[in-house]
């Protein structure tokens, strides 16, 4: 496949859409094709799932169906739309992708890796991003801006403790995959972010 894939990860309000849409501006300006997705989402199926999961009157919803709605939203995202846009040689920003899941349900909610690692395989059909960008954010500092925007949902109810592990697991992925994943501190301005990010895509494509 000619295309190249990139991801945006990280904690709740960290700044994702807003680096997003400089860079598909950057890479537009430049005359690349570029497809903005996220995630859960990005499909109409997808984006169906996407409401149930982030409902907040669905707190009854278990882990092992959170893990399964999140796979199943990533597969038809992967079917429908990724691997279509990758073989058409677009550049793919994606909001989120299965570090999201690694994070969240893996570290946070105590899924285990050998679980998760069966549903990537799967989800994903041997798919992964070519860049991560990881915005770095303290849980407090994101989850005020992410209430700023309005009612929390689901996921940014969780407490405090969850977004902690969420922020961990991240980082333990960023460790572990340090040519993929390039760790950028969210607290900066959002110009000179986006600097980083840009310096790093030139050398990608």
């Amino acid at each position: 496949m000619s295309g190249v894939f990139i991801s945006f990860e990280g904690g709740e309000g960290c700044g994702k859409s807003t680096q997003i849409a400089l860079l598909r501006e950057y890479l537009e300006a430049q005359g690349k094709v570029v497809v903005e997705t996220r995630e859960p989402g990005g499909t109409v199926i997808a984006e169906r799932i996407r409401e149930v999961l982030l409902n907040p009157e669905h707190g009854a919803m278990g882990t092992e169906a959170e893990l399964l709605l999140y796979a199943a939203a990533r597969a038809q995202h992967v079917h429908e739309k990724i691997r279509p846009a990758l073989e058409a040689g677009a550049v793919i920003l994606c909001d989120r992708f299965a570090d999201s899941t690694t994070a969240y349900q893996g570290a946070a909610r105590g899924v285990a890796g050998e679980v998760l690692a069966t549903l990537h395989k799967i989800a994903t059909a041997g798919i992964w991003p070519d860049k991560t960008f990881l915005l770095d954010l303290d849980p407090v500092v994101g989850l005020d801006r992410a209430r700023i925007r309005g009612t929390a949902d689901r996921l940014e109810s969780e407490k405090l403790e969850f977004h902690q592990a969420v922020r961990a697991g991240f980082l333990d992925i960023a460790r572990a995959e340090p040519e993929r994943v390039l760790v950028i501190d969210g607290a900066q301005e959002i110009d000179s972010i986006a600097l980083e990010i840009q310096s790093a895509v030139e050398g990608l494509l």
